[in-house]
């Protein structure tokens, strides 16, 4: 695929900006997006996906049209299953929902950062080293065991890394969030805010599925166009999506499974490409494996398009029963304080506390005429 160096520059130019309109105006107050500003926001990026994917095939062919189609939809997946782990670690770490917005956005940029080193360094190693493709066809393939063998996404699968559990212990750190800054001066000495140990936390779970979407995008394109501009539309919209879905989230019980599969489908059909490039000299003599398939892209494309299919009907009739519901942080009563683990007592907007808008059985029996007034105003006196 011939891409002229104007088109880079236009595409990355016009990728940038929305970025950074993103960033410096839609997100320049921490606030939680509306309903309404979210979908409003994901039909944009998601319009813009498929008309970017059909404008490619108009001045570059179905094929690659096909190879950018799959990529965004794989990555765009994997994306979302990342967005479940930023989902336990707000909770974990209770941000502030008016401040969790700020924190996705610095998530996805150190994503999108660490998808373009992996780009740049998958691009090189695959121009110099055809075997490359067994490396990343194996990855994948262990990769999907372990997906599989997590079975359904649960908030007890999350682990915290060596590096996130390195800075909770050696780091002065406070238990106060200070807005959306990362660190706070108390009694002369500067201490980092939970707002830091969250950026770590999203920026090191980012640099963990970039190991993943990078071997899993080139077993479906090695065009580094393609693989870019998938790899940017997949991230853009994720932080309304974010606030869109909310604990809906949670009811993609299987996409770990449907994601395994698709991982895995990638895996192989990566070793068959590294057999059609084989000159590794200790397999069938350094020759090209001839034998092996060469699976078309749209047998790719309709391979996720289906898996991914059956995930989310699955998932939603197994969790069509589930509760939706929203887990409560700091912040979320519009209290002035922003503190994880404070004392203070919830606001109860005029109802008791404990009871959820329900009258507990003795004030129900109290009204309903089942004990004495006299022995009501007993008690309280």
């Amino acid at each position: 695929m011939h891409v002229a160096d104007y088109v880079w520059y236009i595409t990355v130019g016009l990728l940038l900006a929305l970025l950074t309109f993103d960033v410096f105006v839609i997100g320049r107050r921490p606030h939680e997006p509306s309903t309404k500003e979210s979908a409003r926001a994901i039909a944009f990026y998601v319009s813009l996906a498929i008309l970017f994917g059909l404008g490619v095939w108009v001045f570059s062919g179905g094929q690659y049209a096909g190879e950018f189609f799959a990529g965004w939809l794989t990555e765009y997946s994997l994306s979302v299953d990342n967005l479940f782990i930023f989902l336990i670690i707000m909770a974990r770490f209770q941000v502030p929902r008016k401040y969790q917005q700020t924190a996705l956005l610095v998530g996805i940029i150190l994503a999108l950062f660490f998808r373009g080193i992996f780009i740049a360094v998958g691009a090189a190693a695959i121009n110099q080293f055809s075997w490359v493709f067994y490396l990343f066809g194996a990855f994948l393939v262990y990769t999907a065991i372990h997906l599989a063998k997590q079975g359904e996404n649960d908030d007890e699968d999350y682990k915290e890394n060596a590096v996130i559990r390195f800075a909770k212990r050696r780091l002065n750190a406070t238990d106060e969030y200070n807005g959306v800054k990362l660190t706070v001066v108390k009694n002369g000495k500067r201490l980092v805010t939970p707002m830091a140990i969250v950026i770590i936390a999203l920026g090191t779970t980012d640099l963990l599925f970039a190991l993943d979407s990078i071997p899993a995008i080139y077993g479906l394109t090695q065009e580094p166009f393609l693989v870019f501009t998938a790899n940017v539309f997949a991230l853009m919209g994720l932080r309304q999506l974010y606030f869109l879905l909310g604990d809906l989230l949670r009811r993609l019980v299987y996409l770990s499974l449907g994601l395994s599969v698709v991982l895995a489908f990638i895996g192989v059909k990566l070793v068959f490409h590294a057999m059609h490039e084989n000159e590794l000299p200790f397999i069938n003599g350094g020759e090209h494996i001839k034998w092996a398939p060469e699976i078309p892209i749209w047998v790719s494309l309709g391979f996720i398009i289906v898996t991914l299919g059956i995930t989310t009907i699955l998932s939603l009739r197994k969790s069509r029963n589930m509760p939706i519901h929203h887990t409560p942080v700091p912040g979320d009563d519009d209290r002035p304080q922003d503190t994880v683990g404070t004392t203070e007592a919830p606001s109860t907007n005029g109802q008791l506390p404990g009871t959820n808008g329900q009258l507990d059985e003795a004030t129900r029996a109290e009204l309903d005429g089942l004990k004495e007034p006299e022995q009501s105003d007993s008690k309280k006196a």
